[in-house]
C-alpha cells in the first residue's frame, strides 16, 4: 500500500469515527425535543417540501430501509403526514406537520449555539479546506470503482 493510500484509509477511519461522534452529538441535541438525530435528518430534509422515503434516502445517501423505519416512527409520533404521490402511487409523499415544525424551530436554536461553540475551535481556513476535501472525496467515491 502506498503512503497516500494509507492516508486515505486513515481519512476513512477518521470520518467514520467523526460520524459516530456527530450522531451522538445530534442525539444529545435532539433528546429534549423527543427526537433522535436520524429523525432530525429526515424532518430537516422534508422541511423544504414533501418527498418520498426513497427520494429522501437517495438524496441523503442512506439505506431506504433505515429511512423507512425512521419515517414510520415519525408518522406514529405525529411528526409526518403521508399523501398520494402523483408521480408514483407506490411511494407516498411525506410532509412535516406543525408539531414537527415547532420541534425543528426549537432544535434550530440549540443547533446554532452548538455549532457556534464547535466553530470557535476551528480556523476559518481549516473549515474551508475540510469542506472542499469532503466534497472532493464524495465526488471521487461516486466515480472510482470499488472492485
Amino acid at each position: 500500500m502506498t503512503a497516500r493510500a494509507e492516508r486515505v484509509t486513515q481519512l476513512v477511519n477518521d470520518v467514520i469515527v467523526t460520524n459516530g461522534a456527530l450522531l451522538s452529538a445530534g442525539d444529545a441535541l435532539t433528546a429534549p425535543s423527543g427526537l433522535t438525530a436520524a429523525q432530525w435528518l429526515v424532518l430537516g430534509f422534508l422541511e423544504d417540501g414533501p418527498a418520498s422515503a426513497a427520494e429522501l434516502a437517495r438524496r441523503r445517501g442512506l439505506r431506504r430501509q433505515s429511512v423507512q423505519e425512521t419515517v414510520n416512527r415519525l408518522l406514529r409520533n405525529g411528526m409526518l403526514t403521508r399523501s398520494p404521490n402523483p408521480a408514483d402511487a407506490r411511494a407516498p409523499l411525506l410532509a412535516v406537520t406543525p408539531k414537527a415544525r415547532a420541534a425543528l424551530r426549537e432544535l434550530g436554536a440549540r443547533r446554532d449555539r452548538w455549532a457556534d461553540a464547535v466553530a470557535a475551535g476551528l480556523s476559518p481556513e481549516d473549515l474551508e479546506v475540510t469542506l472542499r476535501t469532503l466534497e472532493t472525496v464524495r465526488t471521487l467515491l461516486a466515480e472510482v470503482p470499488t472492485d
